[in-house]
């Protein structure tokens, strides 16, 4: 049999090297540049209020009721209740509409560990206030970071904890809106009446406020907290609804739906209440 020629063997090298780079650059693309996605039960977004209304024990109880509930047995006994058995998961903050930061970036939680090490990159943060209050831009911010993020789920959920009315930004209920015309579900985390001292931007009833112009989608709920001593229950509770397949009938905390009729408070209250305390 002839030998090869010089050229034909030239083609034959660059060949191999061409398939070469073509295997390595696969194997440090990232899924979802690919076209690929990460198969999970529930992509979450844990929206956080940072507003100067947030106090630092607020915030430390906020903080710690979520890192408390990320470890806690019944948050790892559904978490393996999902067809994947596990979950996606972001902590993002939040103030005005113009002040949004992603704590935490997306991480897969699908065990112990993994719950563990979020939790205890969320002890270990450093906590900031901010101004305003706009739960609107939460919503739209938290909604972006499920574009591209290379998770596919049946679940699209943004978890909003905060203890104030909207008071930046557009209407909160347009937020909402949108958001749920995109098959996202907004479940609630309100701080009612935790500090004494009520600033003039504060409203009693947000409960019903988060009820009737915060929460909503496919069995959307909040879970009101009304003292310092309720902040881990009322997390993990809401925390093993979201991610449960079958949470089965509620424990502990208070679990309230969506309301069925009309706002029953302006949910406008926080802009006006802005307006005639400082005129914008």
């Amino acid at each position: 049999m002839a030998s090869p020629s010089r050229s034909s063997t030239r083609r034959l090298l660059r060949a191999a090297l061409l398939g070469a780079t073509l295997a390595a650059m696969a194997q440090v693309v990232p899924a979802s540049a690919r076209g690929g996605s990460t198969e999970v039960d529930v992509e979450l977004v844990l929206a956080v209020d940072i507003s100067y209304s947030m106090d630092t024990e607020e915030q430390r109880l906020q903080r710690n009721g979520y890192v408390e509930a990320l470890r806690s047995e019944q948050f790892l006994n559904a978490l393996k209740q999902g067809s994947t058995g596990r979950i996606a998961v972001v902590y993002m903050q939040w103030a005005s509409e113009y002040d949004t930061d992603t704590l935490l970036e997306w991480t897969v939680i699908d065990g112990p560990d993994s719950a563990s090490a979020f939790a205890a990159k969320l002890a270990a943060a450093p906590y900031r206030r901010a101004q305003r209050t706009s739960i609107s831009g939460a919503i739209d911010a938290a909604a972006k970071l499920f574009e591209g993020n290379g998770f596919d789920s049946a679940r699209q959920v943004i978890d909003v904890s905060g203890d104030g009315p909207n008071n930046s930004g557009r209407p909160v209920a347009q937020a909402r809106d949108e958001a749920l015309a995109q098959g996202i579900t907004i479940n609630g985390l309100p701080l009612v009446g935790i500090r004494a001292y009520r600033s003039p931007a504060d409203i009693e009833e947000l409960d019903t406020y988060y009820q009737d112009c915060v929460i909503g989608g496919f069995d959307a709920f909040m879970v009101p907290i009304r003292d310092s001593r309720s902040f881990v229950e009322a997390t993990r509770t809401k925390l093993v609804r979201e991610i449960a397949a079958n949470p089965g009938p509620p424990t502990g905390a208070t679990i309230t739906r969506v309301a069925a009729k009309e706002p029953r408070i302006s949910c406008m209250i926080g802009e006006s209440l802005w307006r005639n305390r400082w005129g914008n």
